[in-house]
């Protein structure tokens, strides 16, 4: 019995170490799909503000013409800062925002009825947009990126101030 229970702690121990070790591999592949597909969008608001303004405005949004420039710049820059996981964190929060703001404007009973139709709600334009920035926001960008890399120097150079300022002492 103890020898199948050790088997047992052997094998959850190493199946976690493998979905621990995916983990940034995972938010990588996540930033740089849904990184480059917000920026895409959000140029393609950019590149036509005459109808995406027309559009906003159709939906009753106030001030279409300034909200067409600022969901535009939003997940165009927002989804080059989530592709490289520069400011993850930060830059989601614009992200989610916006998604939001899309889910409530174009698609207001997805939202109300989320509980009663809750494929109505998955399957809005907005959904997996939302759901890409949620886990970077929750999760963080990964060690495979700028957030990481500049983590790492911090580290480094924290350890190596230590190590001089022990050798000073």
């Amino acid at each position: 019995m103890s020898r199948l229970f050790c088997l047992a702690v052997a094998i959850y121990r190493w199946i976690i170490t493998i979905a621990s070790n995916l983990q940034h591999v995972f938010l990588l592949v996540i930033r740089l799909y849904w990184g480059w597909q917000f920026h895409l969008t959000g140029l393609g608001k950019l590149h036509d503000i005459p109808k995406v303004t027309g559009f906003f405005q159709s939906l009753g949004i106030p001030a279409p013409g300034l909200n067409a420039w600022l969901a535009g710049s939003t997940e165009c820059l927002g989804g080059l800062f989530l592709l490289l996981g520069l400011a993850s964190r930060v830059s989601t929060v614009p992200l989610i925002f916006t998604m939001v703001i899309a889910y409530l404007t174009a698609s207001p009973d997805a939202v109300k009825h989320i509980f009663s139709k809750p494929d109505e709600f998955l399957s809005a334009d907005p959904f997996l947009f939302m759901l890409a920035a949620v886990i970077v926001w929750l999760f963080g960008p990964g060690a495979f990126s700028v957030d990481g890399l500049i983590g790492w120097m911090l580290k480094r150079r924290a350890a190596t101030h230590a190590v001089a300022s022990a050798a000073a002492s």
